[in-house]
């Protein structure tokens, strides 16, 4: 698609195919959160990632390369958009076959494998709603995720290779599927040599037998632009995950567009996005966003350090990748292994490095541009949510100037607006404030399934007229915003307003921590008091590190941000996209049991040793 301005949301619409034109451009708003987008049209969006690109000449493009876990083997390891629409047909016509049809709730719950892409696009052709898990949920989070969508079918594999370890996903799909009467049937990818035993109650059959002898077209159902795309869920406060629905046309739309813009994608470029395509990122830039681009891609199944510490530059190097867009988190763990894992690997393809899940630190933004992209990469630094549904700040290559840490300019289309606790207009430049969205965008969630009271109240009603994202920012002198962390990192001591992504700058720059996560805890004297969590490679003890980090502290920001306690810890709570979860770290500080949904949880263990280091 075009790379132009957005001022007309339309203009953009138009460059896809419609079954039938829409009507008008917006309806609705955030009050009742009834927001529409192109009313009256119907479409089918994997007919615009497919066939669309055929008809423009580009069958016989690489869509994707695979970098499976291991390196070496025999497998198909790419995939043109020929074969990738022959691969979907497939599997469109085998759901049909199983009774599938359009509105229904498929589950994909599987590794990085191409059968993932092919489930999941075969979703969106015949018209039913797509809810892709993370291979490494456990079976009581797949399970309230399977209930709460009221899945007919699920697609698994026998086995997700991570590294050197391996997950029995077939077993755990079995044990969450158990006495679903709403589901009917299990396919499984026969990705390893152990045996798959039979699930009673379950139709349960391999993705190649699944497939077998099914035709290799298969015409796309048309839906309304505002029929469900798919179902993602998110981690709330509470103990239930939010399953936010994004629908169609204006998902299509905004993800096309901000990958187009943001990365300022050419036709032969090589664009490689290291999300899992279980989060909003491996949904958006890359099973949506780059295909509707008509990109080649690559999709990696295994982790940035196996089976060696240069996997991710290596495969920079065999496939070319001029687009590189990861997370600060992988980014941070990669610095610390060394600079000659990086310099001994050709990246000199590379043109833009982009950074994503979590405001970057410094250090680890120099880093980036220094060693890794040679001085000579555009760096984008993009802020968004799950709820987004894509990019809505960020600074774009050759358009706006880069600034380390700071996301820089809104989108075109965008309207964001600082505001006080008050609902006043932060009016004032580098000032801290609430970061809302005064006007709709056609990537937003619509809702929350089956709670639509829940997603008024969480991003509706806190300021009303506005989106809520539940984030504080600040802007400068030249109009760019940095983004200082949820509003709950803030923490008011002796009534300074203090972002804990502020102080953890300071610590991680000060050479002294690997990682690090601050928090607000309560304080008799304060009100606040600032409590510091250390991943560190030095001997000293935390008192020692306690005082240095309070001497950077004190330098960098002032003495009312020093930290009451630096506890050193062997690992942070993480998602599985690499988020720190210090919600976690403040109800664990303040012996607060209920701990609500864990389930994102990448390393849960490390609690127990949290609270061991504590108390």
């Amino acid at each position: 698609m075009n790379s132009h301005q957005a001022s007309n949301w339309s203009d953009l619409a138009k460059e896809f195919t419609w079954k039938t034109d829409f009507k008008s451009e917006l309806s609705g708003g955030f009050e009742k959160g009834d927001i529409t987008w192109f009313k009256e049209g119907s479409l089918n969006i994997c007919e615009n990632l497919l066939d669309r690109n055929i008809e423009a000449g580009l069958g016989e493009k690489t869509a994707f390369f695979w970098e499976p876990n291991e390196l070496n083997n025999s497998l198909k390891k790419s995939f043109s958009y020929n074969e990738v629409l022959t691969e979907v047909s497939k599997f469109s016509n085998a759901l049909k076959e199983s009774g599938i049809k359009k509105g229904d709730v498929i589950a994909i719950y599987m590794p990085m494998v191409p059968e993932a892409v092919f489930a999941s696009l075969a979703c969106s052709r015949i018209g039913a709603v797509h809810t892709i898990v993370f291979g490494g949920f456990s079976k009581e989070a797949l399970r309230s995720r399977l209930i709460d969508s009221k899945t007919k079918l699920i697609v698994t594999a026998k086995t997700c290779y991570r590294g050197n370890k391996t997950i029995d996903l077939l077993g755990v799909a079995q044990e969450a599927s158990k006495d679903l009467d709403h589901l009917s049937h299990l396919v499984f990818v026969d990705n390893s040599d152990t045996s798959a035993n039979e699930q009673s109650g379950l139709n349960q059959i391999s993705y190649t037998d699944f497939v077998k002898g099914m035709p290799t077209t298969f015409e796309p159902v048309y839906v309304e632009a505002e029929h469900p795309l798919f179902i993602l869920y998110t981690s709330g406060s509470t103990g239930k995950p939010k399953g936010l629905v994004h629908t169609t046309g204006g998902y299509m739309v905004w993800s096309a567009f901000t990958f187009k813009e943001v990365f300022q994608f050419q036709d032969d470029d090589v664009f490689w996005c290291t999300a899992d395509i279980g989060w909003i990122t491996g949904h958006s830039y890359f099973l949506y966003g780059p295909f509707l681009n008509g990109a080649t891609q690559v999709m990696f199944e295994g982790v940035p350090t196996y089976p060696n510490p240069d996997r991710f530059w290596k495969v920079i190097e065999k496939y070319k990748v001029s687009h590189f867009y990861t997370a600060p988190t992988a980014i941070r763990s990669l610095q610390c292994l060394g600079d000659d894992w990086v310099l001994n690997s050709d990246l000199s393809s590379l043109k833009v490095l982009g950074s994503v899940g979590e405001p970057i630190n410094l250090e680890a933004w120099q880093w980036y541009n220094d060693i890794v992209g040679k001085k000579e990469c555009e760096i984008v630094d993009t802020w968004w949510q799950t709820e987004t549904g894509g990019v809505m700040i960020s600074n774009i290559p050759g358009k706006t100037q880069a600034k380390p840490c700071l996301a820089t300019k809104p989108l075109s289309g965008i309207n964001p607006a600082l505001l006080d606790q008050n609902a006043n207009v932060v009016h004032d430049n580098n000032q801290e404030g609430i970061l809302c969205i005064s006007k709709p965008w056609p990537g937003i969630a619509r809702t929350i399934l089956n709670d639509h009271n829940r997603y008024l109240e969480t991003y509706m009603k806190p300021f009303p007229g506005y989106y809520y994202t539940g984030d504080g920012a600040k802007r400068d002198d030249d109009g760019d915003y940095r983004i200082i962390g949820r509003i709950d990192d803030v923490v008011n001591v002796s009534g300074h307003r203090i972002g804990t992504a502020e102080v953890e700058d300071v610590i991680n720059k000060s050479g002294l921590v690997i990682e690090s996560a601050v928090v607000g805890i309560p304080d008799e004297t304060t009100g606040q008091a600032l409590l510091a969590f250390g991943i560190v490679s030095s001997t000293d003890s935390s008192e020692v590190l306690e005082n240095k980090v309070n001497e950077a502290i004190k330098e960098k920001i002032g003495s009312f941000s020093k930290v009451k306690k630096f506890v050193i810890v062997k690992d942070l709570p993480k998602t599985r996209s690499g988020k720190i979860m210090r919600r976690l770290l403040r109800k664990v500080a303040t012996k607060d049991e209920n701990l609500g949904d864990t389930s994102t949880l990448l390393n849960p263990d490390c609690i127990l040793e949290i609270k061991k280091s504590l108390y």
